[in-house]
């Protein structure tokens, strides 16, 4: 079984990048084939990390049937979708009729969905529910970056129809110290590259170790969803 990974949530700055970032060299250092896809033209964060991933330009009317050129030929696709992009995606698949292709293609959907603690991020979420409801699958990942309280999330009426309907999971991405992030963005590097890197003490290598193997073990509770399967 294929599966298409969208990192989705229209807000900016909750963390899509970061945890595209960190997902794609997970894939990379299990081993697990994939193609990686940036649509952001102003920050493309995604390929600044990981050159090998590929750019498709969203101000072009037939950008996104890239997305299934990869699926054909791949059995995991992720894409980094950029802020602001919720509509232009939904627009999109409506006209193809998502779902029919990725049956054709033998293809899950999951939607991976940042949240942090603004209501903003939520509402974001809320809409993709109504939108897809139980025919996709969807991982939500509560980004502690700027805050590790999630009340609003917490407490809204979708976190229940996620979790008790469409069979969603939740994973968790720490927050990582500001001088380690500012530092891997000053050096262009991954966690998995700058724990060799001379650039880094031996502390800050090992808090970098430490916050990736969370980060992972996060990502393979979900596994199911996150993952293609053989």
């Amino acid at each position: 079984m294929k599966r298409l990974i969208l990192i989705l949530n229209g807000k900016g700055g909750v963390g899509k990048s970061f945890f595209a970032v960190n997902f794609v060299q997970y894939l990379k250092d299990k081993g697990i084939a994939h193609v990686a896809i940036d649509s952001d033209n102003e920050n493309s964060t995604l390929k600044r990390f990981h050159p090998d991933t590929r750019f498709l330009d969203l101000s072009k009317r037939r950008a996104l049937d890239g997305i299934f050129a990869a699926l054909e030929k791949a059995n995991l696709v992720v894409m980094d979708c950029r802020a602001a992009s919720t509509d232009l995606f939904i627009e999109f698949f409506t006209e193809i009729d998502l779902f029919a292709v990725l049956s054709t293609l033998g293809a899950k959907l999951t939607l991976v969905m940042p949240v942090n603690h603004e209501s903003d991020s939520v509402e974001q979420i809320q809409r993709l529910t109504d939108e897809f409801g139980d025919k996709c699958g969807y991982v939500v990942v509560r980004n502690a970056a700027h805050s590790d309280s999630f009340t609003i999330f917490e407490t809204c009426e979708v976190r229940a129809l996620l979790k008790d309907k469409l069979g969603a999971r939740e994973i968790g991405m720490s927050r990582m110290q500001d001088w380690l992030v500012e530092a891997l963005n000053t050096e262009n590097l991954t966690i998995t590259a700058a724990a060799k890197h001379p650039a880094f003490s031996l502390l800050d290598r090992q808090r970098l170790q430490t916050w990736q193997r969370r980060f992972y073990a996060e990502v393979e509770s979900a596994a199911n969803l996150l993952l293609s399967s053989k």
